[in-house]
């Protein structure tokens, strides 16, 4: 059975999974056809080409594709729960993918649910 993981590089988004307030995640790019609702997935944490932790296992609830100036303020919550608003959304996308970003640009809103006990 093939694996799909949802990786996230920095060690501050683990406990925000952790605890639950972390539930999204918006990716740069059309990433419709890579995830679809209803897939299971491994939500990992860890440095890029290094060792990364299982966080849990989640199901994906929606994907949803559109640009930055059409995301909401709960979105974005949802994605980092620091950040409420596109313009501060938009820079700290910008630092992450360490090239300019704009209110133009594409993104893939990626809505998760932990599952709770074992799959199998």
């Amino acid at each position: 059975m093939p694996t799909f993981a949802l990786n996230f590089y920095s060690p501050i988004v683990a406990d925000q999974l952790r605890t639950g307030r972390k539930t999204a995640t918006i990716r740069l790019g059309d990433k419709s056809s890579k995830y679809r609702k209803g897939m299971i997935v491994t939500v990992l944490v860890g440095a890029r080409y290094g060792q990364r932790e299982k966080v849990f296992d989640a199901v994906i609830d929606k994907v949803e594709v559109k640009t930055l100036a059409h995301l909401s303020p709960r979105e974005i919550e949802h994605d980092n729960p620091e950040i409420r608003r596109v313009d501060e959304f938009t820079e700290w996308l910008s630092k992450l993918y360490n090239r300019p970003v704009s209110h133009e640009d594409t993104v893939t809103v990626i809505r998760f649910s932990q599952i709770v006990g074992t799959m199998f």
